[in-house]
C-alpha cells in the first residue's frame, strides 16, 4: 500500500486488534503493521434499531410518559471512530482501518470518517452474499468497482481490498479492480459462516478459524498474480508458521496477514514467525524479501504447470499411493 513496514507481517482485522492491550503487544512483539477490528454497518443498524426500540418502548402509555421521553439518538459509528483514534494514537507501527458497509452512500462517510481518524490506510471488506438468484454475477462485480472507484475519489489514503474468493474468475475481477488504482489486495477473507445447533435445533454462528493447510488458495493467486498487477498482493487465511511466510513471498506476496494462529498461540507467535522467516533466509543466503519474492510465481517458475490442475491429475493417475505422498511442509 505504499506504506514503509519493518517486515511482511501484519496482524488483520479480529479481536486482538479490538482490544488496546493486545495493540501495544502486537506492536511489542515486533508485528510490521495492523488491521483494526471492522466497523460493520449492518451492526451499527441493529444497534440503532435496538436503540430506538428501548427508548420508545413506554411511548402511548400516558400523555405525561411521553413528555417526559429524552430526545437522543444513536451514536451510529462514532464509537468505532473514537477507539480507532486511540488505537493509531498508541502505536507507532502502520495502523490499517477495516470496514464491511452495505450502502454505497454509508461506504462512502463511513471509509471519510476512518480516514480522519489519522489511520495509514482503510481496508475494504468487498462480499455479496447471494440473496436475489435473479441477480447476475456481472452486476455485482461491477457495483463493487464502481464503488472502488467513488472510494478512491474521496480518500487521500491508500485503499486495499480484502476479497472472498467466491468469483466466477477472481483473476479477471482482481485485474479490473487493479485498474481502479487500489493499492493491495488481501487474499482472502475468512468468512463468518452460519451452522446449525442439532441439539438445540436452532441457528448458531461459530468463530471459524483457518487451519494450518489453508494457506494453499491464497498461495496459489499469489503466484498467478505476481508480475500481473500494479496492487502489491498480501496472503491471508492459513498463516501459521514462519515457513508459511516463505511460501508465500516465494509465490509473489509482498506480505501476509495472520490472526488465526495469534488467537491459537498469542500474540507472542510473532516473534517466532520472524525468528523462523530470518533463520530461513540465513540458511538461504538471502539479505532481503525483495531478492526471492516471486522467485516461484507461475511467471518464474521452472514448472509452468505448478498452478493449473495438471498437478491434480499428475497426483491421482501416479504409481504411489496417496498416503505416501510426502508434504511441502517441514517439519
Amino acid at each position: 500500500m505504499g506504506m514503509p513496514l519493518r517486515n511482511p507481517i501484519i496482524v488483520g482485522a479480529s479481536p486482538l486488534t479490538a482490544n488496546m492491550d493486545s495493540i501495544k503487544m502486537i506492536e511489542a512483539m515486533g508485528a510490521g503493521a495492523l488491521v483494526t477490528h471492522s466497523l460493520f454497518e449492518e451492526q451499527i443498524q441493529l444497534e440503532r434499531f435496538e436503540f430506538d426500540e428501548a427508548i420508545h418502548k413506554e411511548d402511548g402509555r400516558t400523555a405525561e410518559a411521553i413528555s417526559f421521553s429524552p430526545n437522543l439518538e444513536h451514536g451510529g459509528p462514532l464509537e468505532h471512530l473514537m477507539w480507532v483514534k486511540k488505537a493509531k494514537e498508541n502505536v507507532s507501527i502502520p495502523v490499517i482501518a477495516s470496514l464491511n458497509a452495505v450502502n454505497r452512500e454509508t461506504w462512502i462517510e463511513y471509509a471519510k470518517r476512518l480516514e480522519e481518524t489519522g489511520v495509514d490506510g482503510l481496508e475494504c471488506n468487498l462480499f455479496a452474499s447471494p440473496k436475489d438468484p435473479r441477480q447476475e454475477g456481472v452486476a455485482i462485480e461491477e457495483e463493487q468497482i464502481e464503488l472502488i472507484k467513488e472510494l478512491k475519489k474521496t480518500l487521500s489514503i491508500p485503499l486495499s481490498v480484502k476479497l472472498s474468493f467466491f468469483y466466477t474468475n477472481p483473476l479477471n475481477v482482481i485485474h479490473r479492480m487493479d485498474k481502479a488504482d487500489v493499492a493491495a489486495f488481501v487474499l482472502f477473507n475468512r468468512l463468518l459462516e452460519p451452522d446449525i445447533n442439532a441439539t438445540e435445533e436452532k441457528s448458531c454462528h461459530p468463530l471459524n478459524l483457518s487451519h494450518e493447510t489453508d494457506y494453499r488458495l491464497p498461495l496459489r493467486y499469489a503466484g498467478l498474480l505476481e508480475g500481473t498487477i500494479q496492487a502489491d498482493i498480501c496472503s491471508s487465511t492459513g498463516i501459521y508458521s514462519g515457513e508459511d511466510v516463505v511460501k508465500m513471498i516465494l509465490a509473489g506476496a509482498t506480505a501476509v496477514q495472520t490472526v488465526s494462529a495469534l488467537l491459537r498461540n498469542k500474540c507472542s507467535h510473532i516473534q517466532t514467525l520472524l525468528k523462523h522467516l530470518e533463520e530461513w533466509m540465513d540458511r538461504q543466503g538471502y539479505g532481503t524479501l525483495s531478492s526471492f519474492r516471486g522467485k516461484l510465481s507461475r511467471r518464474h517458475s521452472s514448472d509452468p504447470r505448478a498452478y493449473t490442475r495438471d498437478q491434480y491429475v499428475e497426483l491421482l493417475m501416479g504409481p504411489q499411493e496417496i498416503t505416501s505422498v510426502p508434504s511441502c511442509r517441514r517439519d
